[in-house]
Parts: C-alpha cells; sequence; structure tokens
C-alpha cells in the first residue's frame, strides 16, 4: 500500500508522518522535525480517522440543509450585521488548527472586504506573549533558531516547557544529543516537577510568574562577571543601560529561588557560550508574559548568543500551523504576511495587492475582548473556526454564555457535537486531518504540507473553500474564485512578493515557483537560516532593543491553580478522545495536590474534590504528589461537558491577560478553594456503547472494547438495575446483580444473548477494581457472576493501569518486569517493549524502576 507524506496535526513540532487510508501511521525518516519520530498522539492517528460523531452535513438549528442554505443564511447574517451596525459588529475566531491556506482566506476576508480586524484565534492563548516579545525586542515577529541548535547546545535551559509531554519529539532529539554528547548540561525552571526534570541536570522551582526576577537577576550576575558582550551590544543593542539598570533594582530571590541555586545557575549560564533557552507556556500563559519573554530575550542580546550555531532564545508553539497563521495575519492586531495594520503604506500595499473595497486601520479585538463583547452585545455575528472556546478560554462558563449572547452564531468543524458546536445557529462540516490539502509552518519556520489520503466524507468541504463560498454570495466571488488550495498558496506567497520592498522578515522567495504537489519540508527564508547572525534586526535603525523590566510582585497567599496537558491528550480531546490507547493513561481529570496541603483541606490520594473559585467550580479527582509545590494546585484543562460535564478546568480561571499581547494568564488561577467532594455512591461502568451519565461527577472515555464512565453522585437511584440500563442505552438487557450490604458495594451486569454489554461497579467509597480487567469482558461472552469479580480470570495476568500508550503495557506488567530483573529503563524496554516507540513514557518508566510504584488517577 502506499504511504501519503503528511504532517501531524498536533504540536509545533511539525512532525512528518507517512500515512494510509487503512489507518496505517509512520514517522517519515526523512522529515527534517523529526527522522521518523512520532509521540504517542501521532502515533495514535490511525484511531482517529473514523466517521463517528462527525458533522457530515450543514445545519441550521439542529436540522440537515443543503450547502446552498447554509452559506446563503450566513453570508446574509454577516451582510445584514455590517449593514446595519458596521464591520466592527462581526467577528471570526480562528484556530492554530486551520492550515495557511484557511487562514489565508480568512483574514483576507474579515480585513479586506468586511473592513475589521476582528479576526483573532486561539493562539492567542498558545504563542501571543511570545509574538509581542519578539516585536519589541528585533522589531519583528522572529524566532531566530532552528532545531538543530537544541542538539549542538551546550546549555539548554528549559522555561515553563514540560517538552517531554507537550513536545515528546524534541526532547527525545535532546535525550539522544545529550547521549552522545554528555557534558552538554540541561536546566530545567519549573513551579513543578514534570517528567521533563529527568532529562534535566538542575531542576529550578521557580515561584509561579518568579521568571522575570530570576532572568533580571542573570542580567545583573552577566553584568558584573564581565560577561556581557559589548562589542555586540555597541554595534547592534540599544537599550542595554536602562534595562540593565531595571535589572538592579529587581530582587532575584523574588523568584523563589535559594541564592546558593540562583549562584549556580548563573555561573553556568555565563561560563557556556553555546546556550540555548527554550520557553512555552510557562511563560507565554502569564499576565507578566511578554515581560518574560522580554527578561529571556536581553539575557542572549546582552550576550551576543544569538543568531549563531547552538545558541539563542526559542519560542517553541503549541499548535501545528500557530506560525502559519502569524505568518499570514491570523491575529487581530496584525495584517498580513508580517506587516503592520498601523503602518499606512503596508495597508495601501495589502489593500492594492487584494484589490479590496477596503481596509482595517486599527487592532480588531483580541480573544479575551472579542468574548466579553460578545456578552455585552457588541458582536452580531460570529464565526468560530475548528476550535472550542466554550471550554478552552479562560472563565470558560461565561464564554460559553458570551456566545449564546450573540444574535448569529456559524461554527466549522469536523465534529457534530461540542461545547461550541452546540450554541451554534449554523454547523459547517468542515474537512478534517487526512481528508484535506494545504501547508503548515512548524516552530522552526519550516513550511509542510498536509495532504489527503482520505476522501472527504459526506457532505465536508475545506475550511478555505467554505469562506470563499460565503465571500461569494456577500458579493467578494471574483476575489475569492480559488479553485484548490494550491491556488490561495500561489497567491499568498505572490503577497509576500508585492510587499517586498519593506524591510521584514519573512521573505518566501524560495517557495515562488515551488511544485505545490511535491513540495518538500522547507524553512523561510532558506533550510538552516537563522536570524540575526549579520546583527541585523527590524527596528528602524537596525539595531534590536533591551528593554527594562520590572518583575512583578508576587503574592504568597492561598491556593493557586496552574493548568496545562496530558501526555497524551491533545486540546479539548476531540480527535485524541477517540483513541483508546491515548485514553488510557490517565482517564479522568485530576487535581495535583501536595501532601501538606492535602492534609490541611482533608483529602487522600484517589479521592474527590471540589474546586471552586470565583469563576466557577469543577470535581476533580485528587492526586497527592510532591510534584507540586506546598500551595499550587495543577489540573490538567483537556475534559468538556461533552466528557466531564462537572470538570471544566478552564471554567475556575479568571480572564486576567498580559496587558501587551492579550495572552490571558492561564498559569496562575487565584482564590482557589477546595473541598473533599463527599458523594453518596461512587460507580464505575464498562459498557460496549457511549454511556449516558449525569452524576455530579461522570468521566467518560474510549475503551479498547468501548467505553468507561467514572461517575459519583448525591443521591441514590430508585432502582439499580434500571438506572444501569440507563447509563449502557440498554433498556432491554438481561441483567443479574450481585450485592454485598457488609461492605455497600453493588455490581450489575447486562448482557444480550449472552454477551456481556455492560459491568456497573457501585460502592460508598471510590470503587476498587482491575479496570483493565471488567473492560476486557466486554463484547465477550463471559458469565456474568465471573464478569463481576473485577479481576482478570485464571491465567490471564492483569496489565494494571497502563503507562505506554504506544504499545499497550500497564503498571503491573512493567513491576512484574523489575522484580524479574529489569532495573533499567532499557531493560525494560528488551523485556516489555514499554517505551521503545515514541519514548514519551520513558520519565515515567525510570521513576517505577525506582519506587516500584506509579500513582495514577484512575486505578
Amino acid at each position: 500500500m502506499n504511504l501519503t507524506r503528511t504532517t501531524c496535526p498536533y504540536c509545533g513540532v511539525g512532525c512528518g508522518v507517512l500515512a494510509g487510508p487503512n489507518g496505517t501511521i509512520k514517522g517519515d525518516p526523512d522529515h527534517p522535525a523529526n527522522f521518523g519520530r512520532l509521540c504517542s498522539k501521532g502515533a495514535a492517528l490511525g484511531e482517529t480517522i473514523d466517521l463517528e460523531g462527525r458533522l457530515l452535513a450543514p445545519q441550521i438549528a439542529g436540522m440537515e440543509v443543503d450547502w446552498d442554505s447554509a452559506l446563503e443564511r450566513v453570508a446574509q447574517a454577516f451582510s445584514d450585521a455590517v449593514r446595519d451596525h458596521g464591520p466592527d459588529s462581526v467577528a471570526f475566531y480562528a484556530s492554530g488548527q486551520l492550515l495557511t491556506e484557511d487562514y489565508y482566506v480568512a483574514n483576507k476576508l474579515m480585513k479586506g472586504f468586511i473592513g475589521s480586524a476582528n479576526i483573532d484565534t486561539n493562539s492567542r492563548l498558545c504563542m501571543a506573549s511570545s509574538v509581542a516579545g519578539h516585536k519589541r525586542a528585533f522589531g519583528t515577529d522572529t524566532v531566530p533558531g532552528t532545531y538543530a541548535d537544541l542538539e549542538e547546545a551546550d546549555l539548554i535551559v528549559l522555561v515553563g516547557s514540560n517538552l517531554a509531554w507537550c513536545h515528546p519529539v524534541l526532547y527525545q532529539r535532546i535525550v539522544a544529543a545529550k547521549e552522545a554528547r554528555p557534558n552538554m548540561r540541561v536546566v530545567n525552571i519549573d513551579p513543578r516537577r514534570t517528567a521533563t526534570c529527568d532529562l534535566a541536570d538542575t531542576h529550578l522551582r521557580v515561584a509561579p510568574d518568579g521568571d522575570v526576577a530570576l532572568f533580571n537577576g542573570l542580567l545583573v550576575y552577566l553584568a558584573d562577571h564581565d560577561h556581557l558582550d559589548m562589542d555586540y551590544v555597541t554595534a547592534h543593542v540599544g537599550g542595554c543601560s536602562p534595562a540593565l539598570a531595571q535589572a538592579r533594582a529587581t530582587d532575584a530571590l523574588q523568584s523563589g529561588i535559594s541564592t546558593e541555586d540562583l549562584d549556580r545557575f548563573y555561573k553556568l549560564w555565563a561560563q557556556t557560550k553555546k546556550v540555548v533557552t527554550v520557553y512555552s507556556q510557562g511563560v507565554n500563559q502569564s499576565a507578566s508574559g511578554t515581560d518574560k519573554v522580554g527578561a529571556i530575550l536581553n539575557c542572549h542580546m546582552a550576550t551576543g548568543r544569538i543568531g549563531k550555531v547552538g545558541t539563542g532564545p526559542f519560542s517553541v508553539t503549541g499548535q501545528p500551523n500557530a506560525m502559519g497563521g502569524r505568518e499570514v495575519g491570523g491575529l487581530a492586531n496584525m495584517l498580513a504576511n508580517h506587516l503592520d495594520i498601523e503602518n499606512s503604506e503596508h495597508r495601501d500595499t495589502v489593500q492594492a495587492f487584494w484589490n479590496s473595497p477596503t481596509i482595517c486601520d486599527q487592532a480588531g479585538l483580541k480573544a479575551v475582548d472579542l468574548f466579553e463583547a460578545c456578552a455585552r452585545g457588541k458582536i452580531k455575528a460570529l464565526w468560530v473556526m475548528s476550535t472550542n472556546p466554550a471550554v478552552s478560554m479562560p472563565d470558560a462558563g461565561y464564554v460559553a454564555k458570551a456566545i449564546a449572547n450573540v444574535p448569529f452564531v456559524a461554527v466549522s468543524d469536523i465534529m457534530a457535537r461540542t461545547d461550541t458546536g452546540d450554541l451554534a445557529d449554523v454547523l459547517l462540516p468542515a474537512a478534517g486531518w487526512g481528508e484535506k490539502d494545504g501547508t503548515v509552518t512548524n516552530s522552526e519556520r519550516r513550511i509542510s504540507r498536509q495532504r489527503a489520503f482520505l476522501p472527504m466524507p459526506g457532505q465536508a468541504r475545506p475550511d478555505w473553500r467554505i469562506i470563499s463560498d460565503v465571500a461569494t454570495r456577500m458579493g467578494f466571488g471574483e476575489a475569492f474564485d480559488y479553485d484548490t488550495s494550491a491556488d490561495v498558496f500561489a497567491e499568498y506567497i505572490a503577497l509576500d512578493a508585492a510587499a517586498r520592498p519593506f524591510d521584514r522578515d519573512l521573505d518566501l522567495s524560495i517557495f515562488a515557483d515551488v511544485d505545490y504537489a511535491r513540495l518538500i519540508p522547507t524553512q523561510w527564508p532558506r533550510n538552516d537560516a537563522r536570524f540575526f547572525a549579520d546583527g541585523k534586526f527590524y527596528h528602524t535603525d537596525g539595531k534590536a532593543r533591551m528593554l527594562p523590566i520590572t518583575a512583578p510582585t508576587l503574592e504568597h497567599n492561598g491556593l493557586t491553580l496552574n493548568t496545562g496537558r496530558n501526555r497524551d491528550q491533545w486540546h479539548t480531546m476531540t480527535r485524541t478522545g477517540k483513541s483508546p490507547k491515548l485514553g488510557a493513561h490517565l482517564a479522568e481529570p485530576y487535581l495535583e495536590i501536595h501532601p501538606d496541603d492535602a492534609a490541611d483541606v482533608g483529602t487522600y490520594h484517589g479521592d474527590l474534590v471540589a474546586v471552586e473559585t470565583a469563576q466557577g467550580s469543577a470535581i476533580l479527582r485528587s492526586l497527592v504528589t510532591n510534584r507540586v509545590a506546598r500551595g499550587q494546585l495543577f489540573a490538567p484543562m483537556h475534559w468538556t461537558r461533552q466528557t466531564a460535564h462537572g470538570a471544566v478546568v478552564n471554567a475556575l480561571m479568571t480572564s486576567v491577560t498580559d496587558p501587551f499581547s492579550g495572552q490571558p494568564a492561564l498559569k496562575r488561577g487565584r482564590g482557589v478553594s477546595v473541598s473533599p467532594f463527599v458523594a453518596k455512591w461512587y460507580g464505575f461502568m464498562a459498557c460496549a456503547q457511549k454511556p449516558r451519565a449525569t452524576t455530579p461527577y461522570a468521566a467518560i472515555a474510549r475503551t479498547a472494547t468501548g467505553w468507561q464512565v467514572e461517575m459519583a453522585a448525591l443521591e441514590s437511584p430508585p432502582d439499580w438495575t434500571e438506572a444501569a440500563r440507563s447509563i449502557a442505552h440498554l433498556p432491554e438487557a438481561e441483567a443479574a446483580v450481585y450485592e454485598d450490604s457488609s461492605d455497600g458495594t453493588l455490581r450489575v451486569a447486562l448482557s444480550t444473548h449472552g454477551m456481556i454489554q455492560a459491568l456497573f461497579f457501585v460502592a460508598n467509597s471510590p470503587v476498587a477494581l482491575s479496570r483493565s480487567a471488567a473492560i476486557a469482558h466486554i463484547g465477550k461472552y463471559t458469565p456474568p457472576l465471573e464478569a463481576l469479580a473485577g479481576r482478570m480470570g485464571n491465567n490471564q495476568p492483569d496489565p494494571g493501569a497502563i503507562v505506554c500508550a504506544c504499545l499497550n503495557v500497564g503498571q503491573n506488567t512493567l513491576v512484574n518486569a523489575i522484580g524479574a530483573g529489569a532495573f533499567s529503563v532499557a531493560a525494560l524496554g528488551e523485556v516489555t517493549c514499554a517505551g521503545t516507540n515514541c519514548g514519551s513514557c520513558k520519565p515515567e518508566l525510570a521513576r517505577l524502576v525506582a519506587q516500584h510504584s506509579l500513582p495514577v488517577a484512575a486505578e
């Protein structure tokens, strides 16, 4: 079977994938981002391309309609709003999941033909502070380095980046480089002890938002110990003196790191010429995110450690095409092709090229402001494309109500049910990964193709075409008359040529004559180029700018909440949630809490806790661990009202933003209270069909044999057997019931014609049983009482909770292998194959070897 060369749809690493229509997925050995490696999410892509739950036809008010009716409805709603209330009464909210061609057409329609800049994107939640920091320092949004610098550096400093879980392929590249060059040093700066710490020589447990104090202190140390490159600064950098003066006014101990640890880190940084500082959401998702970026950049510019092999600051993006969106102007404060809305010559050039009737002349509403405008009734028509803001935005409950307040809402998505789609007047079926063609740009400025290897299902269309069809019905057809995505890409490259007279970093001339069908992964402006090697920057004087950065005043009262990602999940799980492998690692929404805080609250490992803030509440599984510091909590943000209706973590977060970038502070929720959630009963069900659970706590996940759901409730149903039938959608199933009044447990097996369809376990405390055993019985002709035993049958080993998602290796299997003499990660790999595919689980394997136990949420 021929496999198609395409690109992974997850993080910003931009891994090459070889994919087949039968679900075959392999890493592309020739792609320079990954050289054949894939993480657990990429390796499981074949499990996510089915059509279950897909949106396959346009809908108006929940009823299927033809495309003409849906497009006319959208076009009329936007045209009417613009006519009656002006162009700023409408908005698009797009996504880093869109391809560059989709982004380009959406940006063109909004800014050049509607005449507003009200197009923002979920990338605002990801890397907006890096964009703002780059523009302040360099004069343009430039990522200076390449992935190869990670392998050439002698010191890698990771700041707010759990690379092992969030960018696993880059993590494995660094692991390989460190094995090849053992003298390479890695420092991990993070409030949590994450899986990435297993790679690090040093973990600096910085206080939340203590990064500015830390790097201001580094700048002072560099100056005081004669490590500034004053020749470079004099020739190429402005603002050094005021930046240094402000840094001297900072107390580095406000970082939360001891004097001894600071001195060791500062000395290591100062004495190592080849330093790369990698930063991600722990830096960006902060009320001081842009200043954090500035403090990091100041140190690199002051030492000239930028633009050279193995050196430089490196912002690693979270989404597959956040960079492509930045290039085409997919944020509300950008124009297109790295041109500026505020610059009249830039506006004139873009308007002339597009031959558009208008052009926006001021920045539009950034994400948080956009949904605030929705709540206030300022937005009359909203189009959400390929994202789920009713879950992913801070204060998500408020945002959901704000969207519901808009008179007209269109949503383009691949799924029929999402939290945001449920609020739409019109649903538009979009083509998904594997079904459409286009390009994406990864974190090192490399443009790669996403190629179709599947037919478009039902009536699905690519986003660029849907947008163009609406534009045509709004009267702009001539400017949106594209036949293929190649036509859109060609126009984008031609706009770059038209903007060539302006002094910009973005240079796409290498793509001018490219064969789109055969386009190979290529960096702009050319492969292996590092910006600023010649000392040329993009401010009007040609220099970079160091800025005086003031460290924020840190408060240490009460509990704070940090949010982030799981190893095997992505965003709001519309794709990864389809994969049984990916759901097996950590199947429930959870809260990491320090043992001392857990003792204060009165909760134990595995209990349920109620978490509350002024914005909202959630019920989460308690994970008592030293991975978080005292006073700090952590919860992943993936679960939605579709998968755990009482556990939308971003509903807890305030909508405070960085004043420069508008990026929300999703890493430091304040005013958090935690209390035990004492249920009357707790339940677990494994079943063949998607369960329908309405209990206050209900966490649903896919399994290899169907589905599972963890439940807890404050009231008991009048009939347990009927409750089980209702949850499992099996009203006529045969039931076998086992009840033990001495310990308050009850178990129900539901069968049809002798085949187990559902197993329901109830207890008056969190249910203890082998979940993998219960799951394995679904779809088999196991005797009901044997299935209800809650353990594997004779001669069937229980693998335990899954640790290696790629190869489905469980904790019990690993512990047994360790007991038999596999005393290293490599030995475990040889015996069980765990860790031999993507390697994302290796940090957990190492801890298991050291401890012989690994706490997980759901087992």
